[in-house]
């Protein structure tokens, strides 16, 4: 609150006798109900809520504001003359908290003011004119008037916006805690609990994105409104880069295609749609792909883990991954490198191409005898194991993607 008040300075200049202060003062109960009926009539925000017991409320604090007023001037010689405007200023603050709380803006409350100012200074003028004062006098008993709603107004605003921006800040803490919640996988009670706290609706699904920090707000910006961030905190970092955690609510089914043009550009990783008390798996699916190198494009659509998943299915255990195609490739061991390199992919195309020589050869960019060659050798070294299912399930697996993009454990032993 501030510590100088305009109104009580000019209070300084003018005092009321005790004749025209009885007479205002006697007016209070009037002026309070005409005040009441003209905001109700010309404020369309009150006028339904001004009624019954909380009228009675509003006119009793009417008449208290007006009274604090006339203390203003009938303070006693010597005495601290901002003393009563101080409570008047921390009812106003009040009374602007209150209407943030009740979610409402200050422009009901301003206009409210304006026709009480408007109100009280027909009736209080009507009466000192009536009780004799100059005209002098009136003209400055108006400035002071119309500075003490003013400071009254300007009490209500620094209440609104401070709750306003308390409530923005716990708004965000809880949000905040939300989030980081998700991504734990905590327990769906909890999860409830903390987004009802939190005044955030469930969607049916959330789904985890991965973005540089750098590209935050162009994001969130074309995002759904109620996308949560991620804690700051979060172990999650790029090569080089800091990455923020987004959890993008309904982009299942079709509007999948609509993130990713939102996010066209902007190097981010997409995980899977979950329902929403699940978002951790969706998580955990865009960390392991970042794990496993995989990194979106400079420029260009995101990196959708969708379309990567048998790699992301091989790569969930790497030791397993190695020690698998160390096994299968066993037979190779004792060749070149060059040699079991060149066998090793001509072994891959055959397998993925079923055996389709012709395929394998445009594969491969050699020729159909060259394939038949290599196969030969294979069929040497695996003998009837390359007809077994089993050994045919094991090199599919450690061969189903090239060495380059595998990783430290695909080349061969």
């Amino acid at each position: 609150m501030p510590e100088s008040f305009e109104a009580t300075r000019r209070a300084a200049h003018l005092e009321l006798d005790e004749r025209v202060a009885g007479a205002l003062r006697d007016r209070l109960p009037v002026l309070a109900e005409r005040t009441i009926t003209a905001i109700t009539a010309e404020v369309p925000s009150y006028s339904g809520t001004l009624t019954g017991q909380m009228r009675e409320k509003i006119e009793t604090a009417v008449q208290l504001a007006l009274g604090t007023f006339l203390q203003l001037i009938e303070r006693p010689q010597g005495g601290d003359p901002s003393t009563p405007l101080v409570s008047a200023l921390e009812a106003a603050y009040a009374l602007g908290s209150g209407e943030a709380r009740s979610g409402r803006s200050m422009d009901a409350l301003l206009a409210a003011y304006r026709v009480g100012a408007r109100v009280s200074w027909r009736e209080m003028a009507t009466t000192t004119v009536r009780e004799g004062l100059t005209a002098a006098t009136v003209a400055e008993f108006a400035e002071l008037m119309f500075a003490y709603i003013d400071e009254l107004s300007a009490a209500s605003v620094a209440g609104h916006s401070d709750e306003l921006a308390s409530a923005g800040r716990a708004q965000r803490r809880n949000l905040e805690r939300l989030a980081g919640q998700l991504l734990a996988g905590e327990r769906e009670e909890a999860l409830l609990r903390s987004a009802d706290r939190a005044d955030w609706p469930p969607p049916q699904t959330l789904t985890v994105v991965l973005l540089p920090r750098a590209n935050l707000r162009a994001a969130l910006a074309l995002l759904p409104e109620h996308t949560l961030e991620g804690p700051d905190d979060l172990p999650v970092a790029g090569p080089g880069e800091d990455l923020a955690v987004l959890l993008v609510p309904d982009t299942h089914g079709d509007r999948r295609r609509q993130l990713a043009r939102v996010l066209h550009g902007r190097r981010a990783v997409v995980g899977p749609a979950r329902p929403w008390t699940r978002a951790a798996s969706s998580y955990e699916r865009v960390t392991r792909a970042l794990a496993l190198g995989r990194r979106p494009p400079a420029e260009g659509p995101p990196l959708d883990t969708e379309e990567h998943l048998a790699e992301l299915v091989l790569g969930a255990d790497p030791e397993g991954l190695a020690d698998l195609r160390a096994r299968a490739l066993l037979p190779l061991a004792s060749l070149p490198p060059a040699t079991a390199e060149r066998l090793t992919e001509t072994l891959r195309s055959w397998l993925l191409h079923h055996g389709r020589r012709d395929d394998v050869a445009a594969d491969l960019f050699v020729h159909p005898q060259t394939v038949r060659y290599r196969m030969g050798k294979l069929r040497e070294l695996y003998g009837d194991r390359l007809h077994d299912p089993a050994t045919v399930l094991d090199l599919t697996l450690a061969l189903a993607f090239p060495p380059e993009q595998g990783d430290e454990a695909s080349s061969p032993p």
